[in-house]
């Protein structure tokens, strides 16, 4: 296990792996965004006591892997870097784009799962999970089936 922080009397070690997309996917005005993101999660993390222990921008989501003190819901700790990410790229990037608002750039909801004791699991994921990405690409998995759906054909 890692680490452990503690709080007055309380140790503690909360780590979550939290997955997140802009809304819609918008791959490309979040993929001209994403290189300014890392600095501003990161540094709303901190203000909140919070610290993201790893964390990767691919094209259309959000992999981390962040710390939660016990005393934060994890839903309020996303919400808060959802909604203060999404007001600070409508500030400052906002004016580039005229139809790009911030209460509207994340998508509602999010994943998430606990770290506990596959913390370097986690990690190997998110830091490979671009090249995981582009071999599936590569294998033809992501390929949308044809317009006509599925044969609803069965035994007669």
């Amino acid at each position: 296990m890692g680490e452990e922080a503690s709080l007055d009397q309380t140790k503690w070690e909360g780590k979550h792996h939290v997955v997140f997309i802009p809304k819609c996917r918008g791959k490309t005005l979040y993929k001209e965004l994403r290189r300014y993101l890392g600095e501003v999660f990161r540094r709303l993390a901190e203000q909140k006591e919070r610290r993201i222990e790893e964390g990767h921008l691919m094209p259309d989501h959000v992999h981390m892997m962040i710390s939660i003190p016990p005393k934060y819901a994890v839903s309020q700790v996303i919400g808060y870097i959802k909604g203060k990410s999404a007001i600070h790229l409508a500030r400052v990037y906002g004016e580039r784009k005229r139809n790009f608002v911030g209460q509207h750039f994340w998508a509602r909801g999010f994943f998430v799962s606990t770290v506990g004791g596959d913390e370097t699991v986690v990690r190997e994921y998110i830091q490979n999970q671009e090249q995981e990405d582009k071999r599936l690409e590569q294998m033809g998995l992501w390929e949308q089936p044809p317009s006509g759906g599925p044969s609803k054909a069965g035994p007669r």
